[in-house]
């Protein structure tokens, strides 16, 4: 069995002892900081998802904050997404590049105020970038990290157990859309959002020290519709067809190649960091694309730490960036980020850690 040696370097949720109390068994650093992966029952841990409520330990989605008067200004270099019309309380997926347009995150960007707004962040650190772009240009913002940890909960029933906990108001909250409120005094944001095609609300904690109260009222209000701990499960986000970033791209991943062009507004500003460069690569078109693809077999053949290639008549074309047992298609799925050249319909061989094994390349999502 290996340990978690602590270390100044990693950052401690607010809801950590709440999930050793709830029996976590595995983590994962993100954000510097330690995600629960496991709670030592995977294939209940993903009905729980599909078909109830599941609670979230997702503090590692930590916020980068934009404060001041030209904090409106800053955020739009950052995001080559229009954001003239969003609106205070409005949220909206961001494909974040830099000045090659390799995508560099995809935050959800939160706008609570004309002069403030949130980036929630993958795996990367925007906070030094955000800064160093800020402090160049000559802004009038301050770029932090706020007090700020996000807990979960997704599923069919989260609704439900969100109206328990707040009342009817969340079922008028559109899809991405929050509301700054207070739960027993605790005060956060409450937004229709999370990291599944189930549904649900993330609470964004605005007091640390409040965490393990916070994960208790919800666990308590939730035991109706038998709540239990879990977290952005890998089997249900690949069914779906949700990128992560760091894991699903590389140094010279742009946002044409893992399907996020319809989030790119080509007319926004010059001084848009990346607006130049995707503009020109949508002119040329990108040179690979995302597919998933259907595995032959019918044993459970998990990924391992490292991308493997993907050959299409003995020619490496690409590579499998993830790979899953699929509970509800009853088969090993992933995702290639490969050659245009290659088509859903095709079939590939994979060198697999194990063995070399054939797919079908596919549309996604699988679901």
């Amino acid at each position: 069995m290996f340990g978690i040696f602590p270390s100044a370097r990693l950052k401690p949720s607010p809801y950590y002892q709440a999930t050793v109390t709830a029996g976590v068994t595995s983590f994962t650093v993100y954000n510097n900081m330690l995600m629960p992966t496991g709670y030592g029952n995977p294939e209940p841990e993903y009905w729980r998802i599909i078909n109830g409520v599941s609670q979230w330990d997702v503090a590692c989605e930590r916020q980068v904050q934009l404060r001041g008067p030209d904090a409106s200004k800053l955020a739009q270099i950052l995001s080559p997404r229009d954001l003239s019309i969003c609106k205070v309380g409005q949220g909206k997926y961001i494909p974040m590049c830099n000045h090659d347009g390799v995508l560099i995150n995809d935050p959800i960007l939160l706008k609570l105020d004309e002069e403030r707004y949130w980036f929630s962040i993958a795996d990367s650190n925007i906070w030094f970038w955000a800064a160093a772009i800020a402090a160049e240009r000559g802004l009038k913002v301050e770029v932090s990290h706020p007090d700020v940890s996000p807990l979960a909960i997704q599923g069919p029933k989260a609704e439900a157990v969100a109206v328990a906990l707040f009342g009817d108001w969340v079922k008028d909250l559109k899809y991405f859309w929050f509301k700054e409120t207070t739960l027993h005094g605790i005060p956060m944001v409450v937004a229709r959002s999370g990291w599944s095609k189930q549904g649900g609300f993330e609470l964004y904690l605005m007091d640390s020290a409040r965490g393990t109260e916070l994960w208790n009222i919800v666990n308590e209000a939730g035991k109706p519709w038998d709540i239990g701990p879990g977290n952005p499960n890998l089997h249900e986000r690949v069914e779906s067809g949700l990128l992560s970033y760091g894991g699903d791209t590389d140094q010279h991943t742009n946002p044409y190649e893992v399907r996020l062009g319809k989030y790119i507004d080509l007319q926004v500003a010059d001084d848009v960091i990346g607006i130049q460069a995707l503009r020109r690569i949508h002119a040329e078109g990108p040179k690979r694309h995302q597919l998933g693809i259907k595995f032959e077999g019918d044993q459970p053949n998990p990924f391992g730490f490292a991308w493997e290639p993907v050959f299409q008549h003995g020619i490496k074309v690409g590579d499998l960036t993830n790979a899953v047992w699929s509970y509800r298609l009853q088969c090993n799925i992933g995702f290639t980020l490969i050659s245009t050249r290659a088509q859903p319909g095709d079939t590939v061989e994979v060198q697999r850690a194990s063995s070399w094994v054939r797919g079908t390349l596919c549309e996604l999502p699988f679901l």
